[in-house]
């Protein structure tokens, strides 16, 4: 192994020295307590130090790094308290993730280290994200994201290295090529000599080094950094090294052929490191003898800070407030600026149902008693005024999503938008719907906020981890928000067949710590749009394409939110509760003037996540029958978590079964006869007749 010391001085070849061995000593220590039973699972990261320690040597120490789960050197390269990763290893309160989280699977804003998810691969996006804050910030910074040779076969890899080539980021992309992902070997991932070739196809530069060399990981990172901040370009680099123990320790090594093990304990990157330290005459065995004792005093007594937590008690109420970042108070917002109190009707009471499982009432605001009135807007021109204000007033937005430049988005709702606001603030993406939703995320982390567009709602599949893991977890894993809005052309009823009409919002209420919004009129159209923008949480706002150009309304002038978590009564009545969304709220009206021997009762959910439940009981409340209306097939809808919430609390209100109304368990068909009878419309009257008949 050849070391070249260059211009460093012998303090900072001793600091070097002392960057690869802490986390060494650190892990044999718990490697020890794993032993002894007092951590679950430790993922070692012994034989490749040198990559980690020397490659956050070289960034600037609040330059972001995106580290994994063999990165030790990462987190002790940052100063970060020792005692209090004991804490997180241990799954103390006092951890870094409050015992939510494993290991490293963590980030701090304070040291500039965003926390990996098991899923490896999208870490890349989210990467960019932080480089393009960089590069629309004009700092003279570049982020670091690791991965390993495993990882470069999944399509977040290709996807993060294409975005960063074609938007010109300060990214540097670290391959650990350790051997084995997992204990599958690389001849059995990839068929290239070397992972430096793929840089080339994305038109960067790429370089292969030694990592297990610390002076070569240090002085190559350097250049790269320097490079990227000067260029404005990508980088990719593989360190070549070798993991000496098993995926984690219950794997076990056996996979690896001994000779093998063999060759890589040659290369050890802490002894070679000490020898050449050694043959330079910059230490010797006394100042050896101190660094180690020092180090181990040093742990030991982090150790015991951390035996001082206490035990873990679950607090099921802040467990639930960490799921939702605080929403900022905005004084200078009106909120839903309309009377929405039905004339001719009372003002409706807070519900209270008498069964004994029921929820304590919530207060309900005050509505405004004027009725601020606004010209008649289709709901594609309310969506747009939505954005357009947005922009105007937050300068760090930005648009983000496939064809929405140039050609203003499919639906042309961004059209002239590049002129008003730039290339730099609309950008056209690559068909990448990952890597984008991942830099989403990473714009947040450098306080921009964000709105991407699904060209259709139902290509959010290629960015379902994204949004599942990493956006809807953040703020409950490490408190960091995702202020994200992803737009979602969503619905059938235009003839677009299986792949462009489905209705798929149903995936997404599932996932705690994700909104979800769906207007079914020009008016909240705009309005829940300002408030998921303003809102720091990632928020999934589905916008209905049948009702783009079909409906319109008034909109109010100005700047207005509607409440997100708050639901909208469109009629009173007394015989049947419809509470529905989106398209079925015009179902649900017609039906009901053309049967006008029924009086219906007809919610609008409007927020699927957080549901209304004050308004949903005030609704079954009054007329004791409720079907629940919406276009997503039946099983497992939206439908079936209100009818569960209806059965558990407002049972003793009704007066027949709950019944559902939704499309059929099929894909969305091409052939409009076909789609017509999918739909749940079909079946209205039918569930109408069958409640009316109890």
């Amino acid at each position: 192994m050849n070391f070249d010391r260059k211009d460093l001085n012998n303090e900072e070849l001793i600091d070097l020295y002392k960057s690869i061995l802490l986390p060494r000593m650190i892990e044999e220590k718990m490697l020890l307590l794993l032993r002894q039973g007092r951590v679950s699972k430790w993922f070692s990261g012994i034989g490749q130090e040198a990559i980690a320690a020397g490659a956050t040597r070289a960034m600037q120490p609040d330059e972001w790094i995106l580290p994994l789960h063999r990165n030790l050197g990462v987190f002790t390269s940052r100063k970060m308290p020792l005692s209090k990763l004991f804490l997180q290893w241990q799954g103390a309160q006092e951890g870094y993730s409050k015992g939510r989280e494993r290991s490293f699977h963590f980030g701090s804003r304070e040291h500039a280290i965003c926390g990996m998810i098991s899923h490896l691969g999208p870490q890349l996006g989210i990467a960019d994200g932080i480089g393009l804050a960089y590069k629309l910030s004009q700092q003279r910074k570049a982020c670091l994201v690791f991965t390993g040779d495993g990882g470069t076969s999944e399509g977040d890899f290709h996807e993060a290295m294409n975005v960063a080539s074609v938007w010109d980021l300060p990214v540097i992309f670290l391959v650990e090529n350790n051997g084995y992902a997992l204990s599958t070997p690389v001849s059995e991932q990839y068929r290239s000599e070397s992972l430096v070739y793929k840089a080339e196809g994305y038109g960067m530069q790429g370089v292969r080094i030694d990592g297990n060399n610390i002076l070569t990981v240090y002085d190559t990172l350097r250049g790269i950094r320097e490079y990227c901040v000067k260029y404005q370009r990508p980088y990719l680099v593989e360190c070549m090294t070798f993991r000496m123990r098993g995926h984690e320790e219950a794997s076990g090594i056996k996979y690896v052929p001994p000779e093998i093990l063999e060759d890589w304990e040659k290369k050890d990157p802490v002894a070679n490191y000490e020898g050449f330290l050694r043959q330079q005459q910059v230490l010797n065995d006394d100042r050896l003898h101190q660094v180690k004792e020092e180090i181990r005093a040093y742990i030991e007594s982090e150790l015991e800070k951390a035996q001082e937590h206490h035990a873990v008690i679950p607090d099921t109420a802040v467990e639930l407030k960490d799921v939702y970042a605080a929403s900022p108070a905005r004084e200078d917002v009106v909120m839903d600026p309309v009377n929405e109190k039905i004339p001719g009707q009372e003002e409706p009471k807070p519900f209270r149902a008498r069964s004994r499982f029921s929820p304590p009432a919530i207060a309900q605001p005050e509505v405004k008693k004027e009725v601020v009135k606004g010209a008649e807007k289709r709901l594609i021109d309310a969506i747009k005024e939505g954005l357009h204000l947005s922009m105007q007033r937050h300068p760090r937005l930005i648009l983000m999503g496939q064809d929405i430049a140039e050609y203003g988005g499919a639906f042309k709702i961004t059209e002239g938008f590049l002129a008003e606001f730039g290339k730099e603030r609309v950008r056209n993406t690559p068909l990448c719907e990952s890597a984008i939703v991942g830099a989403a995320l990473g714009l947040s982390l450098e306080g921009y906020k964000s709105v991407m567009e699904m060209q259709f709602a139902d290509f959010v599949t290629n960015g379902f981890t994204q949004i599942v893991n990493n956006l809807a977890k953040s703020h409950y894993r490490w408190g960091q928000v995702a202020d994200v809005v992803i737009r979602m052309p969503t619905g059938g009823g235009v003839g677009a067949g299986p792949f462009h009409s489905q209705s798929n919002e149903a995936w997404f209420v599932h996932t705690p710590g994700l909104k979800v919004v769906y207007p079914s009129t020009a008016m909240d159209a705009k309005g829940l749009l300002l408030a998921a923008i303003n809102d720091p949480n990632p928020v999934l706002y589905f916008e209905h394409k049948a009702l783009y150009r079909s409906i319109s309304g008034p909109v109010p002038e100005g700047y207005y939110e509607t409440e997100i978590g708050k639901a909208r009564r469109v009629q009173a009545g007394e015989d049947v509760t419809i509470i529905t969304y989106g398209a079925g709220v015009y179902w649900a009206t017609e039906y009901a003037a053309t049967h006008p021997d029924i009086s219906f009762e007809i919610l609008d959910l409007r927020t699927l996540l957080p549901l209304d439940k004050t308004a949903i009981g005030e609704a079954v409340q009054r007329t004791g029958k409720v079907l629940i209306l919406h276009e997503d097939t039946l099983t497992g809808g939206v439908g079936a978590e209100v009818a569960a919430w209806v059965g558990e609390h407002c049972f003793d209100r009704l007066d027949a079964p709950v019944l559902r109304c939704a499309s059929l368990d099929t894909p969305v068909p091409f052939n409009m006869q076909l789609e017509n009878n999918f739909l749940a419309k079909s079946r209205l009257d039918e569930s109408i007749k069958k409640l009316m008949a109890y």
